[in-house]
């Protein structure tokens, strides 16, 4: 297994094993972080681990403390807790992304749901999903012919868009977890997202699923394994609500 996806996977194991002890730290409330929510006490501990174990491997932007050690021509973009607000209420979706960046170029990517243990992974050479309990275990990413629901980040912002998504029958969730919500996309019909592009929040889902077909600009982003469904959902966002 590569040096950076070990680290990666070992970081993710030691904030899982924070969250299994239950703290009351982690549910504290701080201060506003770089990208302008405000950090829970989850949120900086794992930040702290991920530095502690991916620092050797690049310069790393973070969602709570920005640029953690000076740029280079390697950067590590972390989001320690995606989905905070869903840990501290208790919802189980919330994990980690973290995404490398070589001269610009995205060559490794992890995402981890540390509420039940699930990794994605993709490398220049790899692409798969294995669990925190048994991170060698690869097993091949599938599309879900069965799916019911698509997932829609950000959907109760958008009313009228919700509106007439449900008028052609286009069932979603919205889970509360970007980075999550796009290495999820292969199992549902469709993520959706409209908001402001953050890179911690979606390089690394976005390098996951690039086998998808993908649609992204500076107002929303779109993923489909169907193209069909794909190709509906981009003229209803871009002739019926722009």
């Amino acid at each position: 297994m590569e040096g950076f996806i070990q680290a990666s996977i070992l970081a993710c194991q030691e904030i899982q094993a924070l969250v299994e002890e239950g703290s009351s730290s982690l549910f504290s409330v701080h201060e506003k972080g770089a990208g302008g929510d405000i950090s829970s006490g989850i949120d900086l501990k794992a930040e702290a681990i991920c530095f502690s174990h991916l620092s050797p491997f690049g310069s790393i932007f973070s969602e709570e403390s920005g640029w953690m050690s000076p740029e280079s021509a390697i950067t590590i973009f972390l989001d320690p807790i995606d989905g905070s607000d869903n840990f501290v209420s208790r919802l189980p979706y919330y994990g980690v992304s973290i995404a490398r960046i070589t001269e610009g170029k995205t060559t490794e990517a992890l995402v981890c749901n540390l509420a039940n243990g699930d990794l994605f992974i993709r490398t220049s050479d790899d692409y798969y999903t294995a669990t925190l309990q048994n991170p060698s275990l690869k097993q091949p990413i599938l599309t879900n012919p069965s799916a019911k629901i698509g997932l829609f980040e950000k959907g109760p912002e958008h009313p009228e868009l919700v509106r007439k998504l449900m008028e052609k029958k286009l069932k979603f969730r919205s889970p509360g977890a970007l980075a999550l919500s796009l290495a999820y996309a292969p199992y549902v019909k469709y993520v959706l997202f409209l908001g402001t592009m953050r890179p911690y929040d979606i390089q690394a889902g976005l390098y996951l699923s690039k086998h998808l077909h993908v649609f992204q600009d500076d107002r929303y982003i779109l993923i489909s394994a169907d193209k069909e469904l794909f190709e509906q959902i981009r003229l209803i966002v871009e002739k019926e609500y722009f």
